[in-house]
């Protein structure tokens, strides 16, 4: 639903304005706008879940605590 959103928008802009020329962005546009210190902590809480150890990243480091013994 919202791939055909955005490609509707797209069309309507297109068509709304000769002038206008579609200009690619490139496969990897979304990935390069992404940052990647939050990235790193959700996929440590992603980690942290499934494996139920305790990860923190520091200095772009992760660092794994050892499970507490019961």
């Amino acid at each position: 639903m919202a791939t055909g959103n955005a490609v509707l928008a797209i069309v309507y802009h297109l068509l709304s304005d000769p002038a206008v020329r579609f200009r690619d962005l490139g496969a990897d546009y979304f990935d390069t706008r992404i940052d990647k210190q939050r990235r790193a902590r959700n996929m440590a809480t992603q980690l942290q879940a499934v494996t139920g150890q305790k990860i923190t990243i520091r200095d772009g480091k992760a660092i794994i605590a050892e499970p507490e013994a019961a």
